[in-house]
């Protein structure tokens, strides 16, 4: 029996990319909250992004701390400063120096053992892309949660098609197939599958991977950024079914309550949070669109131009966040049609950079949301009680669309039928004028947006004392006090 007295503490290891850390550092503060002793391990220059949040949280009472541990660049043939995915995601080599990052990221078990040797924590929470976090845990004897950072729909989907490989069983890659055994019916085709499952190659990458689910395999289960109402059949089948021990303890968003906690989170905005929410002040509710790709698309000016376009042809108001990352930016407003913001004035409002995303959709003037489906942005939509327009890219976004249009039906899709192809010209004005007008003004839009709602409502709920993802969190604390010496 564990000493029920003595207060955990508990180490999180983010992955050194935005849409890993900022759910990670959100989880940790969630559970220093609840008065567990969190300690966040990162690198010198990924501290800064979050030790201002962090800061805020321990003046408030609770006891989270930040950790640092020298980034191997050099060891594995990466500059100096290459500490997170930012520093290459949009160049050329993108592919060549994620292979390299992630060498550098295996170089950091010997320091991460080192700190596990002299704090000894009762837990590790590391993401599922540090498969070696499983083996340090074991050396001390402790638990290692894995973080996937995406929704029990798509690691359930996911598994059925490694399992029963059905895109090996069409006759083309656009030929839809049912993801076998998984509950509702779930239709895909085999374009819209990672590269590295649809040519089933073994590369560095697929190793990489499959180490990563090896570990997860042993290790003491998972924690998922869920609630369990969110998706009941997908909770069910991930842990009965495929027998994962799991918790849901989302959305950890929530854990940021005022407005100046929903602004600071991620990097520096670049935009003044107190003129975005002025302008979205002067709208009616649900009278605007908001727009926004996640941190690591890198659209064409040509299909910048295409949204564009789609939008004034709407006639919808809008806020639209464009993360441009090129060389040779003198000409940076060539994406935009000529005259695009003088007309828009007042009409529309860009944000070129980092948003505060969780503020913005929190307003009661946003009616839609047109996302990428990554699974931060499709929760905080989710959270918030807004449609969407479902523009998936690549990773397990595909999957989250179909659990937001076929399953929760609270959205509509762009049209996008391959991953990783649309960084082209794929998705015309036409398709983003329709499914903007269809999600704000449409036949269903109401019946939508009031599912839509009764979902953001039924999240808020599941975090609150008595909700269901407050329950799995007290189930997984307890079990972690029971197996201490």
């Amino acid at each position: 029996m564990g000493s029920l007295g003595h207060q955990l503490h508990i180490f999180f290891l983010p992955f050194f990319a935005h849409g890993h850390m900022i759910p990670s550092v959100d989880m940790a503060k969630l559970f220093a909250s609840r008065g567990i002793k969190t300690t966040i391990i990162t690198t010198p220059l990924n501290a800064p992004f979050f030790s201002k949040t962090i800061q805020k949280t321990k003046e408030l009472g609770f006891d989270i701390n930040i950790l640092t541990i020298k980034f191997p660049a050099a060891e594995a043939g990466l500059p100096e400063g290459y500490e997170n995915t930012d520093a290459f995601i949009f160049s050329e080599n993108a592919r060549e120096m994620t292979i390299k990052f992630i060498k550098a990221t295996t170089f950091l078990q010997a320091p991460f053992e080192k700190v596990l040797q002299e704090c000894h924590p009762d837990c590790i929470v590391a993401d599922v892309f540090f498969p070696w976090a499983t083996d340090a845990a074991a050396k001390f004897g402790i638990p290692r949660l894995v973080f996937h950072g995406t929704s029990n729909f798509a690691l359930s989907a996911s598994e059925c098609v490694r399992l029963y490989e059905p895109h090996k069983k069409v006759s083309s890659d656009s030929e839809p197939f049912v993801v076998p055994d998984l509950p509702g019916d779930i239709k895909l085709t085999k374009k819209q599958l990672p590269d590295d499952v649809r040519e089933n190659v073994e590369n560095d990458f697929s190793k990489f991977l499959k180490a990563s689910k090896e570990a997860e395999l042993r290790s003491f289960g998972v924690v998922v950024n869920s609630f369990y109402e969110l998706e009941p059949a997908y909770a069910d089948y991930y842990k009965k079914v495929l027998g994962r021990r799991a918790w849901n303890v989302g959305p950890v968003s929530l854990c940021n309550r005022d407005t100046e906690d929903k602004a600071g989170r991620g990097k520096e905005t670049s935009i003044d949070h107190h003129e975005c929410l002025k302008w979205l002040d002067s709208k009616k509710p649900n009278s605007v669109v908001y727009i926004c790709f996640g941190s690591t698309t890198n659209f064409s000016d040509s299909q910048l131009k295409e949204i564009a376009a789609g939008l004034e042809a709407s006639g919808q108001q809008f806020i639209w966040v464009v993360r441009r990352n090129k060389k040779g930016q003198e000409d940076k407003e060539d994406w935009l049609p000529e005259g695009f913001e003088e007309r828009m004035e007042g009409v529309g409002l860009i944000i070129r950079g980092w948003a505060p995303q969780v503020l913005i959709l929190d307003h009661e003037a946003i009616g839609a949301f047109v996302t990428h489906c990554g699974w931060n942005s499709t929760l905080e939509g989710i959270t918030a009680g807004k449609p969407m327009v479902t523009w998936p890219i690549f990773a397990e976004q595909f999957y989250n669309e179909k659990l937001v249009t076929d399953v929760l039906k609270t959205g509509v899709g762009v049209g996008v039928k391959e991953w990783f192809r649309v960084h082209g010209d794929h998705v015309k004005s036409e398709a983003v004028e329709k499914t903007i007008t269809q999600i704000m003004v449409g036949e269903e839009a109401e019946e939508m947006r009031s599912r839509a709602k009764k979902l953001g409502e039924t999240a808020r709920k599941a975090v609150e004392e008595g909700g269901s993802s407050y329950s799995d969190f007290n189930a997984l604390i307890e079990e972690l006090r029971w197996r201490r010496p």
